[in-house]
């Protein structure tokens, strides 16, 4: 398999995919892009490592239960009904995510990229939780007192014959590459401190770094090359947007590649899924069904926004649903197999023309609704 498409990871807040459709874009674009490719659906992936979910799980009612309990519950209640995706679910604290990671990190310190020290950092005095730099309250307890405090810690140096970020890490085609991200990526510190301290992540005692865990930036790429290393995938392309890019570049510089595996990432923008109900006239007048509505929603807005980038705005749903009708309504008896294949490569390349052309849409169309069963519903 030479690519695979995984969302980036989802941070596991109170929400549900109901309610909050946007959380899915990622995931709805692996989704499309794979069956494309033809692929099987591919596991979700979810990123629990957060303060807030410490904060959430200290402060829930009831009965205190375990950690991995208590996210899978909230997670299972995201999708309707309680039904687990096709493909799976894969989190960042999962026992084959821990072991890869940690086997990344074993990679890098022997080749000197990452190393172990004494390191002096901000601690909020009240709770030892590590704290930024200033006189902020402590996002745990609120307490804004805090004491620099020494000890070990994993620590990255950023490589200096390459960019944090090349042209090589984005999944696009060579007019679609992100000069201005490739350029914000890399204004970090030289040092990155990968280990802090948190009620949940990947264990670095191993690593004889007790009480700390993995900074949850990294435990996103490795979540991402697990799920492609389950499925052997050559290629593991995360749909991430620009901002959460920007975010975690630096973080993952040396957790990109893997014993053959490599991770890319593909930018999309943010959906109006908030605006959607205005359609509503539009619907009646091309008398489109609730399944035409939902492949509306669903497949392709999720495909336009691998072409946006950045934000699609309300005022071009209209057009955005006019253009979807329109091929939907050219849709061929019997598919273009040379033209379909063609779109295949675009999507391996990054290329997203097609995704605009009415024809190539159409038959793309036509390649879903004649696809197996598996791949038709991811």
């Amino acid at each position: 398999m030479r690519h695979l498409f995984l969302n980036g990871p989802v941070q596991n807040g109170p929400f549900t995919f109901d309610t909050r459709p946007g959380k899915a874009v990622g995931i709805r674009l692996a989704a499309a892009l794979n069956a494309i490719l033809g692929l099987p659906p591919a596991p979700h992936l979810w990123n629990t490592v957060t303060l807030a979910g410490d904060l959430r799980h200290r402060q829930a009612e009831g009965p205190m239960i375990p950690r991995q309990r208590f996210e899978a519950d909230l997670i299972a209640a995201k999708y309707t009904s309680g039904q687990s995706p096709a493909g799976g679910i894969l989190t960042d604290t999962d026992a084959e995510v821990a072991n890869l990671a940690l086997e990344m990190i074993e990679n890098n310190l022997r080749a000197g990229t990452l190393t172990i020290g004494r390191e002096t950092v901000p601690t909020c005095r009240a709770c030892g939780h590590t704290t930024d730099t200033g006189s902020h309250p402590c996002n745990a307890c609120g307490c804004t007192d805090t004491q620099e405090r020494t000890g070990l810690h994993l620590v990255a140096e950023l490589a200096r014959d390459r960019p944090v970020l090349d042209r090589s890490d984005i999944h696009a085609s060579h007019r679609q590459q992100p000069k201005h991200l490739q350029h914000t990526a890399g204004n970090v510190a030289e040092r990155l401190i990968l280990s802090r301290t948190g009620d949940h992540g990947i264990d670095l005692s191993p690593l004889g770094l007790n009480g700390l865990v993995l900074d949850p930036r990294v435990g996103i790429h490795a979540t991402v090359l697990a799920a492609a290393r389950r499925r052997e995938a050559d290629t593991a392309v995360m749909t991430i947007t620009e901002n959460a890019a920007n975010h975690i570049a630096a973080h993952g510089q040396h957790f990109r590649e893997h014993e053959g595996t490599r991770l890319q990432y593909a930018l999309h923008g943010h959906l109006p899924y908030d605006h959607t109900a205005s359609l509503q006239p539009l619907h009646e007048a091309y008398r489109a069904t609730q399944e035409v509505r939902d492949g509306f929603e669903a497949w392709f807005l999720p495909l336009f926004s691998l072409r946006t980038k950045h934000v699609t705005g309300p005022d071009q749903l209209p057009a955005l649903f006019k253009h979807f009708m329109r091929a939907h309504l050219a849709k061929p008896v019997a598919l273009d197999e040379a033209a379909f294949e063609a779109v295949q490569r675009s999507v391996s390349a990054g290329d997203t023309e097609w995704i605009t052309n009415k024809q190539a849409l159409a038959n793309v169309m036509t390649a879903r609704e004649t696809a197996p069963p598996a791949a038709a519903s991811a």
